[in-house]
């Protein structure tokens, strides 16, 4: 049994602000059992990607100062940490980066997000070049996390490879939303979509998933329009089977348990992995096949 937690929460202004209500709701999921908690995408500021800004950029430099502040928090709380940060890797070289911090303060391990969007108003492509440390379960004192980054969470592939190295957590820290011009039939659509792709990896590897939203609706400064980020983090069990779900509309923290136990058990009842037809998957390797 594991106890983790996932924090939703919405920008509140500036980063101070948001970082201090991010520790406050650490520190209290940590009082309350918790020895996994969970980070939202690009937790510390405003998701700054709905325009193409170069100013932007200079949010990168707080990088270390982050890593070392974060890695303050896991240690005093006695938790492993997921964060998701903006990651200056040389001038000029980016990365859209999950840190993982181990309950003693060091970094158990980093994924550098691979699949990035270029959308109205998730021009991500313009800040992020792609992860080139593959797809590699990070090891903690609480198990092998398969952390990956929101546009990541649309790809089967990258779940099932976390999960033949052998991960036995998947996370998807995101930030995903509305616009408030779509349609309410389309609206409920996208959600129903983005729940059941990653409810889907769960089945299709007997594996919990962990999925932290933003909430909120945030202006970007230079085109006065917004995303309405429709929150709805949640927690499924290795069957698929929602455990939590917060609100499309408030800050929440998930507390809940994991029973870690059951992939073991739905495995032995559903052996996707013994079945799988390994020599017959080489055009997966296509782009298409024309």
């Amino acid at each position: 049994m594991l106890k983790v937690a996932l924090l939703q929460q919405r920008y509140l202004g500036s980063k101070g602000a948001t970082i201090a209500y991010t520790t406050k709701e650490i520190l209290k999921a940590a009082e309350n059992g918790a020895k996994l908690v969970c980070l939202q995408e690009l937790h510390t500021r405003e998701y700054f990607c709905q325009s193409e800004n170069p100013q932007f950029f200079d949010y990168a430099d707080d990088f270390s100062q982050d890593v070392a502040y974060f890695a303050s928090i896991a240690k005093s709380a006695n938790i492993v940490l997921v964060t998701s940060l903006f990651e200056k890797r040389a001038p000029g070289l980016y990365h859209n980066s999950a840190v993982v911090f181990e309950s003693n303060g060091e970094i158990a391990g980093m994924y550098r997000k691979m699949h990035i969007p270029d959308d109205p108003q998730f021009y991500e492509k313009f800040y992020f070049t792609p992860g080139d440390i593959g797809f590699e379960p990070i090891n903690t004192s609480i198990g092998k996390l398969g952390v990956l980054v929101c546009w990541d969470q649309w790809y089967p592939e990258a779940a099932r490879i976390m999960a033949l190295k052998g991960a036995q957590i998947l996370i998807y820290p995101t930030a995903i939303g509305w616009f408030d011009e779509d349609t309410q039939a389309e609206k409920a659509r996208q959600l129903d979509a983005w729940i059941t792709i990653q409810r889907a990896h769960s089945i299709a590897n007997g594996l919990p998933t962990l999925c932290i939203n933003r909430v909120g609706v945030e202006k970007d400064s230079v085109t006065a329009r917004g995303i309405r980020f429709w929150g709805n983090s949640f927690a499924c069990g290795a069957q698929g089977e929602i455990l939590a779900q917060a609100s499309q509309d408030e800050a929440q923290s998930l507390l809940l348990t994991l029973e870690t136990q059951r992939s073991e058990e739905v495995r032995r009842i559903w052996p996707f992995l013994r079945d799988r037809r390994i020599e017959e998957y080489a055009p997966l390797l296509k782009r298409f096949c024309d």
